[in-house]
């Protein structure tokens, strides 16, 4: 699968769309914040900077401070993929949002969103 065109797309264009499903579903855009930032180790300027420069999915995560350690610890399936069987390390990250997200959205607590 060529994941190219995902790679280049920007991440201020998919954001709003994560902060609507997890709206939808009772939870806040300050909630999605802070899974975005566990996971990549931004603090809230560093995230908005990144949404404002509009870098693209493979710069954002590869300028991310620090990937969580715990990170590894996000299973399960998403996209019809389970996230831990994904190989490519970039579509992993882009992936592991995804999950943190729909879990997020599904009603979980942050304790446990965030491997706590």
């Amino acid at each position: 699968m060529n994941n190219e065109r995902i790679y280049k797309m920007p991440f201020s264009s998919v954001y709003p769309m994560l902060v609507q499903k997890a709206e939808r579903k009772g939870r806040t855009k300050e909630e999605v914040d802070t899974v975005i930032c566990w996971l990549t180790g931004y603090d809230a300027a560093g995230l908005q900077a990144q949404l404002e420069r509009q870098t693209d999915h493979e710069t954002f995560y590869a300028e991310a401070p620090l990937i969580n350690p715990n990170a590894g610890k996000i299973t399960g399936v998403i996209c019809g993929y389970r996230v831990e069987e994904i190989t490519d390390p970039l579509m992993r990250k882009i992936r592991w949002l995804d999950k943190l997200v729909d879990e997020l959205a599904k009603g979980k607590s942050m304790e446990k969103i965030l491997r706590s």
